[in-house]
Parts: C-alpha cells; sequence; structure tokens
C-alpha cells in the first residue's frame, strides 16, 4: 500500500494539472503545461504491395510484408491547454535531442514569457530524475519539470496524438518518414482541441484500491 500511495502521490500532480489545478490551486493564465515524450527507432517501412484503400465491407488493408528503410526518433511536445503539437525528428534520442526539443519551444511565445511552463514527462534516459530538473531548470527559469510514475506513460497525452501520427507506417525513406510527420503536425496543428479527459486523481485512486483488493500483494513502481 505504501507504494501505491507514491504511485498516487506523483500521478495525482500530473491528473490534477489536466483538470486546471497545481499544488491545491486553479492554474495561473500565464501557467502552462506541456506534455512531452520521444518515440525511439520509428522505422521507415517499405510495403512490398500497396495497401487498399476502404471499401464497402472493409477497412483499409495493410501489406504485412515490408523491407526496413532506416529509423529515426521522434520528440513530440503537446500543449494541454493550446492543443498545439511540436515535434521534430532527430537520428537518435538521448539528452541533446530532448533539449533540442525542449528549446523549440521554450523560445517562442507564450511560452518563453509565461509566469511557469508545466513539462510533463516520464522516466526516460533524456529527462529521468534530479540532473535532467537541475539541467531543464537551471537553463529555463520558468520552466517546471513534472515526472510521471514510473510505468505510467499511459497517463501522458502526447501518447494519444502519437499513436494518432504513426500509423500505418509506410515509408521508402527516413527523409519520407521525416516529412510526413511534418505533414502530420501541420494538419492536426489545424484541427486538434483539448483532449476532454475525465480520469482524475480520484478515479485512479478508486483503480488502486480496487487492484489492491484483488491482489494483496500486488507490486506497484512508484
Amino acid at each position: 500500500m505504501a507504494r501505491a500511495g507514491k504511485v498516487l502521490a506523483k500521478a495525482s500532480v500530473v491528473l490534477d494539472l489536466y483538470q486546471g489545478r497545481f499544488e491545491g490551486r486553479l492554474l495561473h493564465p500565464g501557467e502552462l503545461v506541456i506534455c512531452a515524450d520521444e518515440k525511439p527507432s520509428i522505422q521507415a517501412r517499405s510495403r512490398i504491395h500497396p495497401g487498399l484503400a476502404p471499401a464497402p465491407g472493409h477497412g483499409q488493408r495493410i501489406e504485412h510484408t515490408y523491407e526496413r528503410r532506416g529509423a529515426l526518433c521522434y520528440l513530440g511536445a503537446w500543449d494541454v491547454t493550446r492543443a498545439k503539437l511540436f515535434g521534430r525528428s532527430e537520428q537518435s534520442g538521448g539528452i541533446e535531442p530532448f533539449d533540442r526539443l525542449v528549446h523549440q519551444v521554450m523560445v517562442k511565445e507564450p511560452y518563453a514569457s509565461a509566469k511557469r511552463v508545466l513539462w510533463i514527462v516520464d522516466n526516460g534516459s533524456s529527462h529521468r530524475g534530479q540532473k535532467a530538473v537541475d539541467r531543464l531548470e537551471g537553463r529555463w527559469a520558468n520552466l517546471r519539470l513534472v515526472h510521471l510514475p514510473v510505468h505510467a506513460s499511459w497517463l501522458n497525452q502526447i501518447e494519444i496524438v502519437q499513436r494518432k501520427l504513426l500509423q500505418p507506417n509506410d515509408f521508402d525513406s527516413t527523409a519520407q518518414l521525416a516529412r510526413s510527420l511534418n505533414e502530420f503536425e501541420r494538419h492536426y496543428n489545424e484541427l486538434a482541441e483539448p483532449f476532454d479527459w475525465n480520469f482524475t486523481s480520484s478515479d485512479l485512486a478508486d483503480l488502486l484500491a480496487r487492484l489492491a483488493a484483488y491482489e494483496p500483494t500486488l507490486s506497484l513502481a512508484a
């Protein structure tokens, strides 16, 4: 139960941010919330036969046999309130590519002059732990890093956006893949709306209680 309590405490900070609250108070209009993540090793897969468009009686059909055409890493940042997506393609992930994503967002308005920009991240190696807090908050005076519990990436809204972004995968090269990602960002930003996020910290507390009732010795990562 102690571990479950730690999970709830960390996750509640994020879930409260989605409800427009932080540390027990409503967010100030000058406080913005960003969800960020990176997807490494996105392969450009060239299907050996073209897919078939949806038709009466069946959906889109995708050839399952493909040739590998290389891979890249996609880094994304999602403004929770303004429904704006920022992204970039890199040859690989890591601290420097992630810091370039942060720079890409933080030099733009309204983030550059915001009272505070709260960045929600998981525990990936490029933004893990106190070293990442010291690095990023030391570089950007108005940035605050907020970590999810371990194994709780499903609570990160950028995961929803990236699932829309990466399916299906049929590209002849990493350059074509990168162009497609950029095109998706532009298109998505034209029509995106904030997510109607209804899962609250109270819902998570109820879920953890139910899990504990079914499996008293359940080990939860904090």
